[in-house]
């Protein structure tokens, strides 16, 4: 009967160390202007791309950063004292051509914040540029900031999502603008309620104005020249039960 040999594990060769690349996020920041949906970006003050328009991004911190959304809430406050309400990953850019000094990882976000609260950052710090309509940008810049557009308007012909550049408090006719102002259409009262399911009838405090529940009425009212109007709020981002655009 022949023995079993047990034959010597063979050494596997030691792993070279290798350069390991920058990784980073960078912030599409959304807002609504007065032509529409708009992008806040600002002026690099230093090199590479000195001077050139960028979106707001800084390096990951292993020390300090639990997650790439800490990473950008904790870029956004400490370049523009910002604290976005909604912010989602976008996607992975890397590639050794996107950046000059070599081989990195950018990883996208697409936060949504109203226009005053970019402004409240203080004058200068941003400059507003319609979205359709973009200048030349560094680095990958205008293709984040074209695949976050896209990803906004995908989500926002079935959801909630654009009641987050909106105040916290909002009247119906609000939502309405900020919609079409997405979308670059405007439409009718009636369409518009339609298309989000939203009742025809008027909601007293407490209820809710649409059939998926989610547009709650206060006993707020924004005043002027005509008839006060109801102010309503959202707490989540959800989906309309019968949303299309």
């Amino acid at each position: 009967m022949a023995e079993n040999i047990v034959k010597p594990h063979r050494r596997l060769p030691m792993s070279t160390s290798r350069p390991a690349p920058a990784v980073s996020v960078d912030i599409v920041l959304l807002t609504l202007g007065a032509t529409g949906l708009q992008v806040a970006l600002h002026r690099r003050q230093h090199a590479p791309c000195q001077h050139q328009l960028a979106l707001p991004g800084g390096y990951v911190h292993v020390d300090e950063d639990e997650s790439c959304e800490a990473t950008a809430m904790r870029v956004l406050r400490d370049k523009t004292g910002l604290e976005p309400r909604y912010l989602e990953q976008l996607r992975t850019f890397a590639g050794p051509r996107r950046d000059p000094r070599g081989w990195s990882v950018a990883i996208a976000h697409v936060a949504l914040i109203p226009l005053q609260q970019l402004r409240d950052a203080g004058d200068g710090v941003f400059h507003f540029y319609d979205v359709d309509q973009l200048p030349e940008l560094a680095f990958d810049h205008a293709e984040q900031v074209r695949e976050a557009v896209q990803r906004v308007r995908n989500k926002a012909s079935y959801s909630t999502l654009p009641c987050w550049l909106l105040p916290e408090l909002f009247t119906l006719t609000q939502l309405q603008r900020t919609y079409e102002q997405i979308f670059g259409e405007t439409v009718s009262r009636g369409t518009f309620r339609s298309r989000l399911g939203i009742k025809v009838t008027d909601a007293k405090p407490g209820e809710y104005a649409d059939e998926a529940a989610i547009l709650e009425a206060t006993e707020e009212f924004l005043g002027g020249k005509q008839r006060p109007a109801r102010l309503f709020r959202i707490n989540r981002l959800s989906l309309f039960k019968r949303a299309r655009w």
